[in-house]
């Protein structure tokens, strides 16, 4: 279930709820999901019962209560809970998020024309090349922008673009092996470490789409950062005489949707995603 798709499951159970006589409210013309500023909070928050309550006059948590119960029931969403004045956390089912891998595993980056940036100069040009160019002109650059040239983990574009290159690495050796991705394990994707990758994916349409290349530019830096930690958390190819096996292929799958993503954001910023680095 991507974003989007939640925000309408969310919008349909506040209409049902109005029609059914549970809340005494306008529906509003549109409702918004946000990935949590914590982990531990689901994987999307929304602020919607805050708002109805507004209509009602009822306590927001008592509104937050009625939607609650509704969406619980909806497919795909396996538990929502009441945080503070009534923010609702919905926790999404794996096979949701199968669903989204296997939606990204079938959108490779798109042919469109970069996102529009400032011209970088000449002279930055021939100092940082290109890519290190135009991304100097997104990110806020401290220890100068030489920085950019450098490979290591501080450096926000190399951390990016290492991370592109590592999902390429994994789908070669995997070929060595004789095996290919599937996103058909959706307990391998309920696992704690792959919540926050797979949040930084399902967010990808609603950043790309607001055409923003600064927002762009994090999140691509958080989605970077959330798969090199994932990778690291388990074996995505398996070792030594071992076989390949299902949950080998859906973490392969993993992979190679987080390098989808990774490499059509580059390609909206004009930057290089290189298959070796």
């Amino acid at each position: 279930m991507t974003p989007a798709e939640l925000s309408r499951t969310v919008l349909h159970t506040v209409q049902c709820a109005v029609e059914a006589d549970e809340l005494p409210a306008a529906v509003p013309t549109r409702v918004t999901v946000r990935v949590p500023p914590r982990p531990g909070c689901g994987d999307f928050a929304t602020n919607v019962a805050l708002r109805v309550a507004q209509d009602t006059g009822r306590p927001a948590r008592e509104v937050a209560e009625v939607l609650r119960k509704r969406l619980a029931a909806e497919p795909g969403i396996a538990g929502v809970e009441i945080a503070g004045p009534g923010f609702l956390n919905i926790t999404l089912e794996g096979i949701s998020y199968v669903r989204l891998v296997r939606e990204l595993l079938s959108a490779p980056p798109r042919a469109t024309e970069p996102l529009p940036l400032p011209d970088p100069g000449p002279a930055l040009l021939a100092r940082l090349g290109s890519d290190a160019a135009r991304w100097s002109l997104l990110w806020p650059v401290g220890a100068g922008r030489a920085e950019l040239l450098v490979q290591r983990d501080s450096n926000p574009l190399f951390r990016v673009r290492y991370a592109h290159a590592r999902t390429q690495q994994l789908l070669r050796n995997a070929r060595d092996l004789g095996f290919r991705s599937e996103a058909a394990e959706p307990a391998e994707y309920e696992r704690p470490a792959a919540g926050p990758l797979l949040a930084a994916l399902a967010d990808h349409p609603r950043v790309t789409a607001a055409r923003d290349p600064e927002r762009l530019a994090r999140h691509l830096d958080r989605t970077a950062g959330a798969f090199l930690t994932w990778q690291r958390d388990g074996d995505v190819l398996p070792r030594g005489d071992e076989k390949p096996s299902a949950v080998h292929r859906a973490r392969l799958a993993l992979a190679e949707a987080a390098g989808n993503v990774l490499a059509d954001g580059l390609h909206q910023l004009g930057i290089t995603a290189p298959a070796h680095l």
